[in-house]
C-alpha cells in the first residue's frame, strides 16, 4: 500500500475527478459544475457587478454570477477576506478580492478561499484551486468527472 506524505494510506483517499458538482451554500449556489484545477492556487469564481460596501465596520462586497445552462442566476452579499494580486490564466497578475465561503464536494465539506474574477471566456464559472483541495484526503484523476457526485449535505432551503 502507498503511504501519503503524512503516513496516511493513499488507498483511504477519496478520488474526484477534473470536474465536479459543488455547492456555495452560504452563497445560495446549488449543484455549480467546478474545474478542479491543481494547476492553479486560488479558486476562483465568475462575479460580475462587484460593489464593495462596509457593514458594521467591516469590508463586504456584493456581485452577482450570471445563469449559465448548469445553475441558476444568483447574487450574494459576503464579507471580504482579503484583496490580493493573483495570477490570471495568462499570468498576468490582477487585483481580485477574496472571499471565504462553505464548499460542499461530494460527501465532503470545508471553507475555503475564493477570489472574485471575470470567467465570462471561460468554460467554468469556477475552478477549484490546489490550496483548496489540498489537506482534504482528496485525490484528482485527471481522466475521469463527476466521480463525487452531487454535494450530498448541501441542500436547497
Amino acid at each position: 500500500m502507498t503511504m501519503a506524505k503524512k503516513g496516511r494510506p493513499l488507498a483511504t483517499a477519496d478520488i474526484i475527478g477534473w470536474r465536479e458538482i459543488v455547492s456555495l451554500p452560504e452563497l445560495g449556489v446549488f449543484d455549480m459544475r467546478a474545474k478542479i484545477d491543481t494547476g492553479a492556487r486560488t479558486s476562483a469564481l465568475h462575479a460580475e457587478e462587484q460593489e464593495v460596501f462596509e457593514r458594521d465596520g467591516r469590508t463586504w462586497v456584493r456581485f452577482r454570477v450570471p445563469a449559465s445552462r448548469h445553475h441558476s442566476d444568483f447574487r450574494a452579499e459576503v464579507p471580504v477576506l482579503d484583496e490580493r494580486n493573483i495570477k490570471n490564466t495568462s499570468g498576468v497578475p490582477e487585483r481580485r478580492i477574496v472571499i471565504r465561503t462553505l464548499l460542499h464536494l461530494g460527501k465532503h465539506h470545508w471553507h475555503v478561499d475564493v477570489s472574485l474574477a471575470d470567467r465570462s471566456n471561460m468554460g467554468f464559472d469556477m475552478i477549484l484551486g490546489r490550496t483548496a483541495i489540498r489537506r482534504h484526503n482528496v485525490l484528482v484523476h485527471a481522466g475521469r468527472s463527476f466521480l463525487a457526485g452531487k454535494p450530498a449535505l448541501a441542500t436547497k432551503h
